[in-house]
Formats: structure tokens, C-alpha cells, sequence
């Protein structure tokens, strides 16, 4: 698997994964019916280097790294990370996870810290624990789960040396 930048040419693939990971309403907090548009300017919002993982000249996933918080927040790191449903488990996440700590380390990052992580995405938080980050917080019913009603959600955090 190669991870590289993202260029434009693979907007239309990375929209496709994103569509189906947002609508499903259980991972991420952006709107199920998000746009074309609308992901563009999230996905690919100023500031932030956006990368994909490909193999065989498939776009199996992507994720961007941004600052988590402007000015004197910026040395904190925040990612997004989405694998084709038809990929999972063949470690694209991990290895996405692995490349964003290398690249938040170049960057001058001194820690990386998911706001988000719902509670009932399980083997999310366990794939995040197994990469060495702790869960720092609980936001109680944080995320609007499209079965489950309002559930927790947690702040993840992993420093960077």
C-alpha cells in the first residue's frame, strides 16, 4: 500500500468512500446527506494536507491533518481518517494512523487529539488505543447516533517526541 498526497484527481474516489462512511450516521459527526461541495471544503479546507492510501491504483482510504485549534492551540494535531467499507480490516487504518504521526512529526506537532471518537465505534477505539493513544475525556451523549440516539463520545490524545 502506498500512502501519498492527495491530489485533485482523486477528489471523485475519496468522495465516494466519504459518502458512504458519513451517511451511514454512526462514525462521523458531518451531516449523512453532506454534499459534493460540502466535503470538498471539509476534506480539503485551507490549512489542513489531506493524503490518501492506494493500492493497485485503488484510493482505499484517505485522511487529512490539520491544527486542532487555531493560534495557540495550533501545536496539537487533529486527523479524520476513512477507509473504503469494502477494505476494512486489511489495516489501512492503522497504517493511515502509522503515516499521519510521521507527518504530524515533521509538521512540528507535539500531540495528536481525536475530539470525536463515538463510544459505540468500537473497534475505532480499540484501533486508536492499539496505536497508542488514551482516552483523555467523555463528552456524555456527544454524538447523535442515527440508531442508537445520543451516545457518548470520546478525546482521544497521543503525544508526539
Amino acid at each position: 500500500m502506498n500512502i501519498r498526497e492527495a491530489t485533485e484527481k482523486d477528489i471523485k474516489a475519496i468522495w465516494g468512500i466519504f459518502k458512504i462512511v458519513v451517511q451511514s450516521g454512526d462514525t462521523f459527526a458531518f451531516a449523512p446527506d453532506t454534499n459534493f461541495a460540502e466535503m470538498q471544503k471539509i476534506w480539503f479546507a485551507p490549512g489542513m494536507n489531506t493524503f490518501v492510501a492506494e493500492e493497485n491504483g485503488k484510493i482505499t482510504g484517505s485522511y487529512f491533518i490539520k491544527p486542532n485549534q487555531p493560534g495557540l492551540g495550533s501545536h496539537i494535531a487533529n486527523c479524520g481518517y476513512i477507509v473504503d467499507p469494502v477494505e476494512r480490516g486489511k489495516g489501512i487504518a492503522s497504517q493511515m494512523c502509522a503515516h499521519s504521526m510521521e507527518i504530524a512529526k515533521m509538521l512540528g506537532y507535539k500531540g495528536m487529539q481525536y475530539n470525536l471518537v463515538v463510544s459505540t465505534n468500537v473497534k475505532a477505539v480499540k484501533l486508536w488505543e492499539k496505536c497508542g493513544f488514551k482516552i483523555i475525556g467523555t463528552i456524555p451523549g456527544g454524538f447523535n447516533h442515527h440508531e442508537f440516539g445520543y451516545v457518548d463520545a470520546f478525546i482521544m490524545f497521543h503525544p508526539i517526541n
